[in-house]
């Protein structure tokens, strides 16, 4: 199993130590640091920033969002990225939420499965650059039926260093999951549980027998993001992640249409997540976050002692996912290069 360095979204300001964190993460032995964008701060500027510091360890998105950027315009990001950091960019891609696409981006959040398919297969022929490229699809025609008519098929001008660039779906759904096993060449999940698998395999296992598909379960990645919180006291771990997951369960969505709120239903936490639920929409976050049950924060993160946090990394190790996606302290990307490298 490998490890990553998530480095996700900033907040308010962004994170003032994500140099030294990035620095000791390679020296270590990680794989790969990741950023991440929602509202606020983008993922590729960070990750070219950040990854001029560094000489080994891949630089990936996870994730940047379709509707921010055309097909063409993160083709572009990705090839320039790859020539500057030697081959070492992996493009990491989602469609995010209706809440996102709509309100942030004024974009229609319909047909998020043809979208993706249309989007990674422009970015292919882009990174290819085989031919002048056209699509004739809904979403990204290209070039733009009517405006001026003066558009033609471009061809870009800069020589990608590599024409096959990893390119990592974000999914939640069954079908979105089965979409990046057909398409993609991994899989970011979201709150993944190592002991709740079944519906995964059986996602993954459908787009792996679609014709034409890319790769099969041994040449497939599967990159978890997993937090970790270390204490002497379980619950007290378990504090620092519940109004995390509460808003995401709760707030990150409308009442029916709530993808983070869908997963922790698969894992049978249904009742649970509705409570949450009708707690956060009502306003009452603090009880909400306090509604988040121990065994679910248990499910989707390393949290506890270190022996615990040990014990626990078993049932990662023996399941699909071939690396895990960690943050934190230096002293605790220093103990999970300990305990998994």
């Amino acid at each position: 199993m490998k490890l990553g360095l998530q480095l996700g979204y900033w907040g308010a300001a962004p994170p003032p130590f994500a140099t030294t964190q990035i620095e000791e993460a390679e020296r270590l032995g990680y794989d790969s640091i990741w950023t991440a964008e929602s509202w606020g701060s983008d993922a590729l500027t960070p990750l070219a920033w950040w990854g001029a510091r560094t000489e080994r360890v891949r630089l990936g998105t996870a994730l940047i969002q379709l509707s921010a950027r055309t097909p063409a315009a993160t083709a572009m990001a990705a090839l320039t990225l790859d020539h500057l950091s030697g081959g070492r960019f992996v493009l990491g891609l989602g469609v995010s939420g209706p809440q996102v696409v709509e309100g942030w981006y004024g974009q229609s959040f319909s047909k998020p499965l043809a979208r993706t398919r249309e989007y990674v297969d422009i970015v292919r022929k882009i990174l290819a650059r085989d031919e002048r490229v056209t699509n004739d699809g809904p979403h990204y025609p290209m070039p733009y039926p009517g405006g001026t008519g003066l558009g033609k098929p471009l061809r870009s001008i800069t020589h990608p260093l590599r024409a096959d660039i990893p390119i990592i779906l974000g999914a939640e759904g069954p079908k979105n999951v089965a979409l990046a096993a057909e398409i993609a060449d991994g899989w970011f999940p979201i709150y993944f549980s190592p002991t709740h698998s079944k519906f995964y395999d059986e996602a993954l296992d459908e787009g792996f027998a679609r014709p034409g598909a890319r790769r099969s379960r041994e040449d497939f990645e599967v990159l978890a993001t997993v937090p970790v919180v270390v204490a002497d006291d379980v619950e007290t771990a378990a504090d620092q992640m519940r109004p995390t997951l509460a808003l995401y369960v709760g707030g990150m969505g409308a009442r029916d249409m709530n993808f983070h709120f869908d997963v922790f239903c698969r894992m049978g936490y249904e009742a649970e997540a509705h409570s949450i639920q009708d707690l956060y929409l009502e306003g009452r976050k603090d009880e909400a976050a306090a509604a988040v049950p121990t065994a679910m924060v248990e499910e989707m993160a390393l949290i506890g002692p270190k022996a615990k946090i040990r014990d626990d990394l078993a049932a990662w190790e023996e399941s699909m996912v071939t690396t895990l996606l960690v943050g934190g302290s230096l002293d605790t990307i220093r103990l999970m290069a300990e305990l998994v490298l």
